[in-house]
């Protein structure tokens, strides 16, 4: 080997033992909820006394937060959780509120439900400015002091600074030990319930 080629090669290795751990990192991101500008909500089928068909029983709160950090393999970091206020849910019937709160999710002991992603599945690194993407986000739910893995299907829109994400599951009211709400004026309230989530991430890397 020519004595110039020789005298190159522990330079071109430094460079690459510095420059791949950069390449690494630009994989990496952390994504902040925006509150307003986000809501979480609830929904559940519900029969009523005197009406042939059924109707769904919303409520919904803008009083979420959190973050979520990926590493350099692409998985959420520790510390990345999503938090939803309970006490602040809202509906259109008061006393249903009244009930959710102070019987099925006891919310003077358990205000929160929390969400720790462990993976996420379709989201595309580095994120992109534009486009969409279908998403799988498996993790650990936390609700009435109860945590049982969950999986979200939804669909993620890329912004310049933001990215919109939509995205729902579903469980048992037994599944977090939770109290099927008897409420006046409703005849039978399914055991299904789903959660829907609408939020607005900033990008902070």
């Amino acid at each position: 080997m020519h004595r110039t080629a020789i005298h190159w090669v522990p330079t071109l290795m430094a460079l690459l033992v510095l420059v791949t751990p950069l390449s690494v990192q630009a994989d990496a991101a952390t994504l902040e909820i925006v509150s307003p500008g986000s809501e979480a909500r609830y929904r559940v089928r519900e029969q009523l006394l005197g009406y042939n068909f059924p109707n769904d029983a919303v409520g919904t709160t803008q009083r979420v937060s959190g973050t979520v950090a990926f590493d350099a393999q692409r998985r959420p970091a520790a510390g990345s959780k999503f938090t939803v206020d309970l006490r602040t849910l809202r509906s259109d019937e008061r006393r249903r509120d009244a009930y959710l709160r102070d019987v099925t999710l006891t919310t003077e002991k358990f205000p929160f439900a929390e969400f720790v992603p462990r993976e996420v599945r379709g989201l595309p690194f580095p994120l992109p400015s534009s486009g969409r993407a279908t998403v799988q986000i498996l993790g650990d739910l936390t609700i009435h002091g109860v945590t049982r893995p969950v999986t979200w299907d939804g669909a993620a829109e890329f912004r310049a600074s933001t990215v919109r994400l939509q995205a729902t599951t579903a469980f048992k009211f037994g599944d977090f030990e939770l109290t099927q709400p008897r409420i006046f004026r409703v005849l039978s309230i399914d055991d299904n319930i789903h959660l829907e989530v609408d939020l607005t991430l900033r990008r902070e890397a």
